[in-house]
């Protein structure tokens, strides 16, 4: 079993910048992709960036490709998604999630943290 925590979301205008956190537990996250996806109300869940565990191999989605950087720390067992340039179609519930393999797909993502507000305002 893994849990997951997200932090760091929060209000910020457009142009700027925030660092998501996911802290991992449980499970064996040597195996584990984590995966970042976002919501915005109304709309379905957004597959954004995931990042292999053991290789540190990642994988974006088009729309963030370029502004947004995902990261992992072996030693805090914690996976970060670097946001900047940020518009105001970024506000959105963001959440971490992992599973076994990289893919853009959420069906693929077995475990989900609880989500972290992201308002990006004009």
């Amino acid at each position: 079993q893994v849990q997951l925590v997200e932090s760091g979301g929060g209000l910020v205008q457009a142009g700027g910048s925030l660092k998501l956190s996911c802290a991992a537990s449980g499970g064996t996250l040597r195996t584990r992709v984590l995966g970042w996806f976002r919501q915005a109300p109304g709309k379905a869940r957004e597959f954004l960036a995931d990042i292999g565990w053991s290789d540190g191999s990642t994988n974006y989605a088009d729309s963030v490709k370029g502004r947004f950087t995902i990261s992992g720390d072996n030693t805090k067992n914690t996976v970060y998604l670097q946001m900047n340039s940020l518009k105001t179609e970024d506000t959105a519930v963001y959440f971490c999630a992992a599973g076994p393999l990289l893919s853009s797909f959420r069906s693929q993502y077995t475990y989900w943290g609880q989500g972290t507000q992201v308002t990006v305002s004009s």
